[in-house]
C-alpha cells in the first residue's frame, strides 16, 4: 500500500485516530478523479491563516491523507516572523513534557532541545517554526501532527487545487486580493473552502453585508459556485482530541457533495446543505450573541435562568435577521442550533465577553487576545448593527405601528453595541436589557419576522 508504515495494517495518527487505509485511499482518488488530476499529479490543499480552526482543519487532512505523498500534498501557510514570547514557550515546554507521544516525537525529530533553550531563555520562536512541530499558537494546550508550514503566500497559494480559508473576516478580502495577483495566469479554477465566521459591512452604493465567501469571490473572481463555507457545533482542541462532531458545508451542488465525503471522518460528520448564505451569516451572528452570552454568564455567577433567557432573546434576533438577508432561511434547528449552542457555551467569544464582565480584560486591549486569536465577534457586531441602523430598511414596529430601522427591535445587538463599539455603557447594560419589562416575548419578534415580506435582497449586494 502506497505510503503505509511498515508492519501494519491500518494507520495510527498523532491524535490516536484509526482510520481504514482503503477507504481513505478510495475517497482521495475520487476526488482527484473529480479535479482531473493524472497519476503522478499532487493533489495540492494547502490552507491560509493558522489560527486554532485553520490549524486542526489543516492537520486533521494531514493525518488522514498525509501519507499518500505521491497523490496528495497537504500545506498550511501563516506569516512569518511573530515571535513566541518567554511565557508561552514556558507553558510550552511543559506541555511537551506532560505528553510522552510528544516528547518521543521531538527527541526522535532532533527538534526538543531548541524547546529547551526557549525554556531557558537562551532562544527565541517563532509562531511558524512551532507550527511545523505542531503548535499552534492559539492553542498551545493541543498538540497536532507536525505540518508543512509555508510563510511565502504565493509559494503555497499558486498552484493550489483546494484552498481552506482559516482567516478571519477582517482580513480574508486583503489576503484574497494578493492571492488574486499570483492566480492570474492559471488556467484551471481552485477549490476554496472558508471556515471563517464573520461579516463585514457596506454603506454603499447601498447598505449590504459582505460574507467571507462574497469577499473571496470579488477579491479573485472565482465563480461562487466553487466557494463553499464548513461550519458547525464545534470547538478546534475538542475536534482534533476525537469528540464526536459534526459540520456542513454549504454552497453549489458541483462541489459540496464531494467535499462532505472527502471530509467525512469517524469523529467529524460533514455533511452538505445549499443555503449557503444563512449558514454563512449565522456563523457571524452567533460570535455576535456569544459575547452577550459570556457576560452574563459572569455578571450572574453562571445563573441558569439568566442564560436561558438570554438564549430565547438573542436566537430570536438571529432568526429575525436572518429573515433580512435570505427569502428562505434555513431554520434555527439542528446543526445551525447547535452551533450557536456550543459557540454560546464556550466559544472564544463568549470567553471574552465573561473576561469583560469581569474586569480581566478591557476593550483598550483589543481584539486579537494571546493564546486565543482574534476575537471576530466585535467587529461583527458594529458590521450589523451599522448595518441595520439604516432608515432606508424600515420595518413596522408593532407597538408604535411606524416604520423602524430592524436594529431597533433587536435589543441585544443594540446594547452590544453600544458596551462594545462606541462604549457608551458598563457590560452591566446587557442585564438592564434582559430584564427590561417592556421586552417583547421572543416569539413574537419571530412572528414578525415570519409573517411579513422582509426579505431585502439588496442586504446582500443583489438587485
Amino acid at each position: 500500500m502506497v505510503g503505509s508504515p511498515e508492519g501494519i495494517a491500518n494507520n495510527v495518527y498523532t491524535n490516536g485516530s484509526v482510520h481504514n487505509i482503503n477507504g481513505l485511499e478510495e475517497k482521495l482518488d475520487e476526488l482527484r478523479h473529480l479535479l482531473g488530476k493524472a497519476d503522478g499529479d499532487l493533489l495540492k490543499i494547502v490552507g491560509v491563516g493558522a489560527g486554532a480552526w485553520g490549524c486542526v482543519f489543516a492537520a486533521l487532512l494531514q493525518d488522514s491523507y498525509g501519507h499518500f505523498r505521491d497523490k496528495v500534498q497537504i500545506r498550511i501557510w501563516r506569516r512569518p516572523g511573530r515571535a513566541v514570547d518567554r511565557a508561552t514557550a514556558e507553558h510550552l515546554f511543559e506541555v511537551i513534557n506532560s505528553r510522552e507521544d510528544v516528547l518521543r516525537r521531538l527527541i526522535r525529530r532532533c527538534a526538543y532541545l531548541k524547546y529547551v533553550e526557549a525554556r531557558l531563555g537562551d532562544r527565541t520562536l517563532y509562531a511558524d517554526e512551532i507550527l511545523k512541530d505542531g503548535f499552534c499558537l492559539n492553542m498551545i494546550d493541543t498538540p497536532l501532527c507536525p505540518l508543512k508550514v509555508v510563510t511565502n503566500l504565493q509559494e503555497a497559494v499558486w498552484d493550489a487545487d483546494i484552498v481552506v480559508n482559516g482567516l478571519p473576516s477582517t482580513e480574508t478580502h486583503e489576503v484574497f486580493e494578493e492571492i488574486s495577483r499570483y492566480w492570474k495566469e492559471r488556467i484551471t479554477t481552485p477549490i476554496i473552502i472558508s471556515l471563517s465566521k464573520g461579516i463585514e459591512a457596506a454603506l454603499e452604493p447601498v447598505p449590504h453585508i459582505i460574507t467571507p465567501t462574497r469577499m473571496i469571490n470579488k477579491a479573485t473572481g472565482v465563480p461562487m459556485e466553487n466557494i463553499l463555507y464548513l461550519g458547525g457545533p464545534n470547538i478546534a482542541s475538542e475536534i482534533y482530541n476525537k469528540e464526536y462532531a459534526n459540520a456542513r458545508i454549504c454552497g453549489a451542488d458541483k462541489w459540496r457533495k464531494p467535499l462532505a465525503k472527502f471530509l467525512r471522518q469517524p469523529h467529524f460528520i460533514v455533511w452538505d446543505n445549499r443555503d449557503l448564505i444563512t449558514h454563512e451569516v449565522m456563523g457571524g451572528l452567533k460570535n455576535v450573541y456569544a459575547l452577550g452570552a459570556g457576560m452574563v454568564a459572569a455578571l450572574t455567577n453562571e445563573s441558569a435562568t439568566s442564560k436561558s433567557v438570554y438564549f430565547a432573546h438573542c436566537t430570536s434576533e438571529m432568526i429575525f435577521i436572518t429573515h433580512l438577508l435570505a427569502e428562505e432561511p434555513e431554520k434555527l434547528a439542528g446543526p445551525l442550533l447547535a452551533d450557536t449552542y456550543v459557540t454560546l457555551l464556550k466559544g472564544r467569544n463568549a470567553w471574552y465577553g465573561h473576561m469583560l464582565a469581569k474586569g480581566e480584560l478591557s476593550l483598550d486591549m483589543g481584539t486579537n487576545i494571546k493564546g486565543k486569536g482574534m476575537i471576530q465577534g466585535v467587529s461583527a457586531v458594529g458590521a450589523f448593527y451599522e448595518l441595520l441602523s439604516q432608515s432606508c430598511l424600515s420595518v413596522l414596529h408593532p407597538d408604535v405601528n411606524k416604520p423602524v430601522a430592524p436594529a431597533e427591535l433587536c435589543p441585544i445587538l443594540k446594547t452590544l453595541y453600544k458596551i462594545l463599539i462606541t462604549r457608551e455603557f458598563s457590560s452591566q447594560a446587557i442585564l438592564q436589557t434582559l430584564r427590561d419589562e417592556t421586552m417583547h416575548d421572543p416569539r413574537d419578534r419571530i412572528e414578525i419576522a415570519q409573517s411579513h415580506a422582509f426579505y431585502r435582497p439588496s442586504l446582500l449586494g443583489q438587485p
